[in-house]
C-alpha cells in the first residue's frame, strides 16, 4: 500500500471535529447582575473541520468570467405577481374576523407563502421584498408610503388591497434587480 493511500485512510479514522461557540460570556452574565436585565438573544456559532481534506489536496480556484449584465434579460412579471397577490390574500383572508394576535401571526405566514409563489416563478437576479399589512376596518382613513431609492428601469413593484366585513389587507412586492 502505498504512502499516499496510507494517509487517506489513516485521516479517514479521525474524528471530525465539531463544536459551536456561544456569544453569551462572562462579561454579560456580569452585565445581567450589574443591570437588571437579560439579553433577548444569544448569537451562536457552529463549525465543523475535516483534518486532512483540504490541508493534503489543494483545489484550483474556479475563474469565472463576468457576464457585465447590468438590465435584467427577462422582466418581472407585475402582473402575474399582482395575481399571485390577490390570490392569496383572497384564501386567507376571506372569512378571518380581526383579531390583533391572529392577525400578527397571519402577516408573517402570508408573506413567506408570497414570497415562496414568486420564486417558484423562477425570475432570475431579483431580490424580492414582501410587505404585508393587516388592520382593523372601521370608520378610519389609512395611507401607507413608501420610498425607495432603485433604477426605474430594472426594479419595480406590485401591490394588491383585499377588504372584508372586519378587516383589510395591504400586500406590496418590491422586485429589486441584482446587478
Amino acid at each position: 500500500m502505498s504512502d499516499l493511500a496510507k494517509e487517506r485512510a489513516a485521516a479517514a479514522r479521525v474524528p471530525k471535529k465539531q463544536g459551536s461557540v456561544s456569544s453569551l460570556g462572562s462579561h454579560e452574565v456580569r452585565a445581567k447582575e450589574t443591570f437588571g436585565r437579560t439579553k433577548d438573544s444569544v448569537s451562536t456559532v457552529s463549525y465543523m473541520d475535516d483534518p486532512g481534506h483540504h490541508d493534503d489536496n489543494p483545489r484550483l480556484a474556479v475563474q469565472i468570467e463576468n457576464t457585465y449584465r447590468t438590465g435584467p434579460t427577462k422582466r418581472f412579471p407585475v402582473l402575474v405577481v399582482g395575481d399571485i397577490l390577490k390570490d392569496v390574500l383572497t384564501t386567507y383572508l376571506q372569512e378571518e374576523k380581526y383579531e390583533a394576535e391572529l392577525c400578527r401571526q397571519m402577516t408573517k405566514t402570508i408573506a413567506e407563502v408570497i414570497k415562496a409563489r414568486v420564486k417558484d416563478l423562477m425570475i432570475p437576479r431579483y431580490k424580492l421584498v414582501v410587505l404585508i399589512s393587516i388592520g382593523q376596518l372601521g370608520e378610519q382613513s389609512v395611507r401607507f408610503g413608501s420610498r425607495c431609492l432603485w433604477d426605474a428601469s430594472s426594479d419595480t413593484f406590485t401591490s394588491h388591497t383585499f377588504r372584508n366585513s372586519s378587516l383589510f389587507a395591504v400586500a406590496k412586492v418590491y422586485a429589486v434587480y441584482f446587478e
